[in-house]
């Protein structure tokens, strides 16, 4: 976990990997309670059987499964501090270059890219990125942006 105590550890970071979260593996129950909560039910998600003669061989989480867990991947990572108020402020790009087949493990790493002073904070952006375990390509590529409130 790396701790930033304000804007000037953060800016000294510019264009540094920051770190790695925890492995975290991927069940089917995970993926089946994010189908029930999207509606997504597409079997190559929630049907395992259906599934094992699919083109994984088992059934993989939905994409953005894998996207909505950089809160509590990124919270394993990096710490914030000296800010009111942080907010999630969306995404410049995202990519998903290899499918999470359910039961294996998948981790996220953090580059902080650059730093801008706004009127409403300041932005920060990060890419990114989730490998899988033994995977030769990463699930997930983001590059995210935060606004933080002094």
């Amino acid at each position: 976990m790396t701790v930033f105590e304000g804007l000037d550890q953060i800016e000294a970071a510019i264009g540094t990997h920051i770190g790695y979260s925890e492995w975290m593996e991927i069940t089917q129950e995970r993926v089946d309670a994010f189908a029930d909560a999207t509606g997504d039910h597409q079997w190559i998600h929630v049907d395992p059987a259906r599934a094992a003669d699919g083109p994984y061989g088992t059934t993989i989480a939905h994409g953005y499964l894998t996207l909505s867990l950089l809160p509590v991947l990124g919270a394993e990572i990096l710490d914030i501090r000296g800010f009111s108020m942080m907010i999630n402020y969306g995404l410049e790009k995202v990519r998903f270059p290899a499918a999470v087949p359910v039961g294996s493990r998948i981790r996220a790493g953090i580059e902080l890219t650059s730093l801008q002073r706004k009127a409403s904070g300041i932005q920060l952006n990060s890419v990114v990125t989730v490998e899988i375990e033994g995977g030769d390509r990463p699930a997930l590529v983001a590059e995210t942006v935060r606004l933080m409130v002094e």
